[in-house]
């Protein structure tokens, strides 16, 4: 199969909370692989290392795992703004890698928990970039972590978004579409378990428009959001502290560096995503009624409706 082999803190959660069976591995990937082969619509990638993330993420229920790979492959082609790769050396692309808007965290030698993914949106221009810009990216990042990180995939991903410097200018571009888009793909279409999403630094009116967002979020995960109000050391009891850069009083390596490792991981990746970007769905090919982005999401609007001041 050629699996990457597990630390035994890893394989541990991974038995116990994801009823990993390492006896059935082989067959439950078949299965997959079967399945996608019978699907006409679908152009998947059959790596095992990339389904059994989707099979870890959906605690081995086949059924789940079916689903959660349709609507992967889907949302490349009813929301392709916000779930299709692009070359790393996209000048934008590049722009962004440069400012570090997200950056998973790196280990402490003793931390098995879930992987904290630290995102900065006020560190963009509004006037320059679009959120969908930011999200592009974001996706690239979460399709490596499918990849590569055991550790996002079995121990689940905790969100640190700093708001730092976020406006209006930034809050006018999340319309009620665009929520729906991100919220589903996180949700139902990524394998990962998210187990805590935080908001740091929230500027005023961020209140209404995070309920807002929450809305279309499954009871689970909105249970799992969080706005601080007081310093960064109220993530101290979700997150070690020598993970979290120096600049928000960690003991890790600086933002710099981070933003220097993950620019060169996401270029490192280039031929990866040229290729990645072939595999999505094609509806005209769909047996019964096609999934598009009018029948996925079917809203418009914008937060200028909203009240925030």
């Amino acid at each position: 199969m050629g699996l990457r082999e597990l630390s035994p803190e890893l394989a541990k959660i991974a038995r116990e909370e994801l009823n990993e069976d390492p006896n059935r591995i082989e067959q439950d990937l078949q299965a997959l692989k079967d399945w996608l082969a019978k699907q006409p619509h679908l152009n998947a990638r059959t790596d095992d290392q990339w389904l059994i993330a989707f099979l870890r993420g959906c605690k081995y229920s086949l059924e789940r795992t079916k689903e959660k790979l349709d609507m992967f492959y889907t949302l490349r082609t009813a929301a392709p703004e916000i779930c299709q790769v692009k070359d790393p050396m996209d000048p934008k692309i590049q722009e962004l890698l440069n400012i570090g808007t997200t950056l998973p965290l790196k280990n402490s030698s003793n931390y098995n928990g879930p992987r904290a993914i630290l995102v900065r949106p006020g560190q963009t221009d509004p006037d320059k970039f679009s959120i969908l810009d930011a999200m592009q990216l974001n996706y690239m990042i979460y399709c490596i972590l499918l990849m590569e990180d055991d550790q996002a995939v079995i121990a689940g991903q905790l969100h640190i978004a700093d708001m730092t410097n976020v406006g209006m200018g930034h809050f006018t571009q999340m319309t009620p579409s665009i929520a729906k888009k991100v919220v589903m793909s996180g949700q139902d279409a990524m394998p990962f378990r998210l187990k805590g999403s935080h908001h740091i630094n929230s500027p005023k009116g961020m209140e209404t428009i995070f309920n807002f967002f929450k809305s279309f979020m499954n009871e689970k995960n909105r249970n799992r959001v969080f706005l601080h109000s007081g310093s960064i050391e109220t993530m101290y009891q979700y997150l070690p502290k020598e993970i979290f850069p120096a600049e928000y009083g960690g003991d890790a390596r600086p933002i710099d560096d981070l933003r220097d490792y993950w620019k060169k991981k996401l270029e490192d990746y280039r031929d990866w995503f040229l290729e990645e970007a072939k595999y999505k769905s094609d509806e005209n090919k769909r047996p019964g009624k096609p999934k598009t982005s009018e029948t996925l999401f079917g809203i418009e609007g914008s937060f200028r409706q909203l009240n925030v001041d």
